[in-house]
């Protein structure tokens, strides 16, 4: 066998081992290539899948980087090299790499519909959406392809353009799950609520309907009033995934689950990372009244924390440290920037909505973790905690309000933002209207409400003074308000 011949053999062993996912025996065996060859753009590509199938993005992204500087043409290297920035979070990089990309082999479809994707991310969907077309148009059932293309024209306002392009790959592509469940998703923005019941029934009848099929279908069939039919796909749902933390908070909600003290971490974090990218655009939407109204509330109690109109921020700050629990993408400490405010700290669960909040540049330090467990290994107490709507995916709230206490500073304040079950026959369109005996409830949107005295009995338990509770409109929700209340507790200050 020649040297090329063997060269040849394993790399096409290497190749299927990163496949399969055998990394571990991949990589002598790419060793010893490297030894008999000379740097060559496959060696570099087979080492830079290794370490990103092992998660080595910064070993990845240094194997790219010397094999483009070697063939700086290659078109495969530039793909990859733009994934891995991609993921990397480098957008410009990736754009730059993309693009090389499509120049260097303008017939590849999967080139056009990467550099179409990272446009679409970049914010200029008119022109990721004339490449996701050409590579549409060269391979109509790729189901990635047609799915990043509906995307884009959604993006550009033209949502039953997007209905028909996610109907057409369905047809070429039954098989495909994403694709489904990119058109009941894209249907229940539309408040196409038929439409999106007919692609979970049409998955049901082509044998391809999975859990997420499912509680999209029970959505649907909730915001259409159906309840007991929502609560019949729930259960659905909850049978072909028993386990999935998401599946459960769903059947929770829907009664089918007895109701659980909070909403599973791992649901939190899953919920808010794929609602990162769109999350303040969407609360704006929806008129969040919830940053202002606390910070309202902070000035009632703390008015010397407002600075004098002729001074900044920077003028002697007076309150910190401030804690911001479920910190989310920083709206927060964006309403809050022009106080008396220092060192603030952000703990969430997401990291992409911690990411979001770290290029605002307005916290001293940003945690990724569950609050109680951070607030249980924190040491610092801290003068002003805020927790807006991050009480609402805990049901019992004896637990959080305690470990908030103990972190509060001698008369620190504790602001937070619950939403409210109603007891009577007016309350808001989607508030939760129960009997008198019930203290906490998941509500159908997989979040808890609260009754305002059992607020008021878990703070005095926890040892905070209750120093004001405001009953407020939060939000726009479904088609009414969503009812809600804004507390302000008071550690004792001896």
């Amino acid at each position: 066998m020649t040297m090329t011949m063997q060269t040849e053999t394993l790399l096409a062993r290497a190749a299927e081992m990163i496949s399969a996912g055998r990394t571990g025996a991949a990589r002598p065996v790419l060793a010893a290539a490297r030894d008999m060859l000379a740097p060559a753009p496959r060696l570099a590509e087979l080492f830079a899948l290794l370490e990103m199938r092992d998660g080595n993005d910064e070993a990845a992204r240094v194997e790219l980087d010397r094999g483009v500087a070697v063939a700086p043409e290659h078109a495969g290297l530039r793909k990859l090299r733009a994934e891995l920035r991609m993921r990397m979070q480098d957008l410009t990089g990736a754009l730059d790499d993309a693009a090389a990309s499509v120049i260097q082999d303008a017939r590849d479809p999967v080139a056009k519909a990467l550099l179409g994707a990272l446009l679409l991310e970049a914010g200029q969907p008119a022109d990721a959406l004339i490449c996701l077309r050409e590579a549409v148009a060269t391979q109509p059932n790729h189901a990635g392809f047609c799915q990043a293309m509906a995307a884009a024209q959604e993006a550009l306002g033209q949502p039953e353009q997007a209905a028909e392009t996610l109907a057409t790959a369905i047809k070429l592509a039954p098989g495909s799950l994403a694709l489904r469940n990119a058109a009941m998703l894209l249907a229940i923005r539309q408040r196409a609520f038929e439409r999106a019941v007919a692609v979970a029934e049409a998955a049901r009848r082509d044998g391809t309907a999975n859990a997420s099929i499912f509680v999209l279908l029970g959505h649907a069939r909730a915001n259409m009033g159906q309840h007991d039919a929502a609560a019949a796909s729930y259960q659905e749902a909850l049978k072909l995934s028993p386990d999935d933390p998401a599946v459960r908070q769903v059947a929770a909600a829907a009664g089918i689950l007895p109701g659980v003290a909070r909403a599973p971490a791992d649901y939190v974090r899953t919920l808010f990372d794929d609602y990162a990218p769109r999350f303040e655009g969407h609360l704006v939407g929806l008129g969040d009244r919830v940053p202002g109204l606390i910070r309202a509330a902070l000035l009632r109690h703390r008015p010397a924390l407002r600075p004098a109109p002729d001074e900044g921020a920077s003028s002697g700050p007076i309150c910190g440290p401030v804690l911001d629990l479920g910190c989310g993408t920083g709206l927060m400490a964006t309403v809050l920037g022009d106080l008396r405010l220092h060192d603030l700290v952000g703990v969430d669960l997401s990291d992409r909505m911690l990411d979001v909040a770290r290029a605002k540049d307005v916290y001293a330090e940003l945690h990724a973790a569950e609050i109680c467990a951070f607030l249980a290994g924190e040491k610092r107490n801290f003068a002003l905690i805020l927790a807006a709507d991050v009480l609402c995916y805990f049901g019992a709230l004896e637990d959080p309000l305690a470990r908030i206490a103990a972190r509060l500073a001698p008369g620190g304040l504790c602001i937070a933002s619950l939403e409210e079950i109603f007891l009577d026959a007016a309350a808001p369109a989607e508030g939760l209207s129960m009997d008198g005996d019930v203290e906490w409830v998941l509500g159908r949107q997989g979040r808890y409400a609260h009754r305002a005295d059992y607020v008021a009995q878990c703070a005095l338990q926890a040892g905070l003074t209750l120093r004001e509770v405001m009953p407020e409109t939060l939000r726009q929700e479904g088609d009414g308000a969503l009812g809600g209340l804004v507390v302000v507790l008071e550690r004792s200050a001896t």
